[in-house]
Order: structure tokens, then sequence, then C-alpha cells
């Protein structure tokens, strides 16, 4: 081995290695990037979620109460009385 080659050789090295390095840590703030956003996705959906579950137990609620208020076919007297 000659001493002008080693050099040579290791700087290829470090430059492919510092390329991998790059290309690595690109992903990693991509990935980072999709999961934030997945993240608030997700918040916002179960957001979405809780405010559905109240409206239909509002909804729920509402259909018991005008249910019990409506008299019932048996509760009302023939038009002869």
């Amino acid at each position: 081995m000659s001493t002008t080659t080693a050099p040579e050789g290791l700087e290829a090295r470090l430059e492919a290695l510092e390329s991998r390095i790059a290309y690595q840590e690109h992903w990693l703030d991509t990935l980072d990037e999709a999961v934030a956003t997945q993240e608030r996705r997700l918040a916002r959906l179960e957001r979405i979620n809780d405010l559905m579950q109240q409206k239909l137990r509002n909804q729920q609620q509402a259909l018991q109460e005008g249910d019990a208020a409506q008299p019932r076919p048996e509760d009302e007297l023939p038009p002869h009385y």
C-alpha cells in the first residue's frame, strides 16, 4: 500500500459515510414530519369523534324525552268520552 492511495481511500470512505448519514437524516426528518402530521390528524379525529358521540347522546336523550312527553295511544280517551 502506498501512502498516496491510503488517504484517498479513507477520504472516499469518509465521503460515502457522510453521504449515507445525510440520507438517513433526511429520511428521519421526513418520518418525523409524517408522525407529527398523523398525530395532529388523530387528535382532530378524536375531537370529532367525541363531538359526534355527544351529539348522538343528546339526540337519543331528546328522543326519549319526546317519547315520554307525547301521549301514547293507550293513554288517550276515546272520542265519545
